[in-house]
């Protein structure tokens, strides 16, 4: 049964990583306890009896809680994988060819239609180039009524069914991430759907649900001289290093009053629908233009704007944050990294934050930053 596991005791629960499904789990200490010895072999009747002399309870019932602990184990091992069946046959020729220029970097992505641009385009739009022959790293994105494919130099990275969108644009964005900053897949950490400004020293990274405001606050903090590093797609590096993203901010038609006064190019830009979201954007170019940037992750920070709200900013247990970050994330599924994450995790600083003051958000902010709050 031996399946590799990873644990860490944080804030009185204890962590678990399976390796055979990259999933994390947060349990009581005692469970984790069950897990290990299961996964060592030991016999379930020895188990048992371990538990007996620790809790009050009888024999039948830590029987029955260690059997129910072992299937965590088993269904660690039940991958999900999707179907091989899905095949998308590449075109002869694509509707659109679009250049973009990433630091030194010109990248060539040919889209079969206009589905295909209405997926990826809007938010890397402002890189755009002119055509050239001096392209670096070639990609193509096609599909059918089924399913959709993207290949890299020529090389397919994988097939998702139309369902799977989310996982396609996920895969895009990494293979970016890769040839801008020069990492294989393997020196990452994980990567964050949340926000991340800087001070140029150090990074928060913000999050929150969709409609809390997170975008917002980060458009208004780079109104305010932050650096806007990336903006629902955060990759962090094993050396612990938040890199930028080159997406454009993602602005919500009901926040276009706020930032319009900071923001007055938001009039003219360009409107987006994206039906399957329900949701209608604008895109907001980040002030971060080298893409070279890079910093460690001073704090996390839950923010949510909140109408008439007084500002409430409280610290909250790592376990709290831990539940809410992880099921949004891509976290490296090699051991020698999930080390490096818990650990980075463990010691990271997690605020809730609510406002409705733009300006006392903004200073809430930047006294995290200069460890004056």
């Amino acid at each position: 049964m031996i399946n590799k596991i990873i644990k860490r005791n944080i804030d009185n629960k204890s962590i678990v990583w399976f390796q055979d499904n990259n999933e994390y789990l947060v349990v009581a200490p005692l469970v984790t306890e069950i897990l290990s010895l299961l996964n060592q072999n030991v016999d379930k009747q020895e188990i048992t009896t371990q538990i007996t002399k620790q809790i009050n309870i009888t024999y039948k019932e830590a029987f029955s809680l260690v059997i129910d602990i072992e299937a965590l184990l088993i269904s660690s091992k039940e991958t999900n994988s999707k179907s091989k069946l899905l095949t998308v046959i590449k075109p002869t020729s694509f509707a659109s060819i679009k250049y973009y220029k990433i630091k030194d970097i010109i990248l060539e992505v040919k889209y079969a239609s206009d589905i295909e641009i209405s997926l990826i385009h809007p938010k890397f739009a402002h890189l755009e180039t002119e055509e050239t022959k001096n392209i670096n790293h070639k990609f193509e994105v096609f599909s059918n009524d089924n399913a959709i494919s993207f290949s890299v130099d020529d090389i397919i990275i994988d097939t998702w069914s139309l369902k799977e969108i989310h996982y396609f644009q996920g895969k895009f964005s990494m293979e970016l991430v890769q040839k801008i900053h020069q990492k294989d897949e393997n020196q990452w950490m994980g990567v964050f759907h949340a926000s991340a400004v800087s001070n140029g020293t150090n990074t928060i990274l913000c999050l929150g649900d969709s409609g809390n405001g997170k975008s917002t606050s980060l458009a208004l903090l780079q109104a305010s001289d932050f650096t806007c590093l990336a903006d629902d797609f955060v990759p962090i590096d094993t050396s612990l290093n938040v890199h930028s993203f080159p997406s454009a901010i993602s602005i919500k038609k009901n926040s276009l009053e706020t930032l319009l006064p900071l923001y007055p190019e938001l009039k003219m830009s360009a409107e987006y629908h994206f039906k399957r979201l329900n949701k209608v954007v604008r895109y907001l170019p980040t002030n971060n233009h080298n893409y070279s940037l890079k910093c460690p992750c001073k704090a996390l920070i839950f923010i949510k704007y909140q109408e008439n709200s007084d500002l409430i900013i409280n610290k909250i247990s790592n376990i709290t944050a831990f539940e809410q970050l992880v099921p949004d994330s891509w976290l490296s599924p090699l051991p020698q990294n999930v080390k490096i994450f818990l650990n980075w995790f463990e010691k990271l600083p997690c605020y809730q934050l609510t406002y409705s003051d733009n300006k006392k958000m903004i200073s809430t902010v930047s006294k995290i930053f200069t460890d004056e709050l």
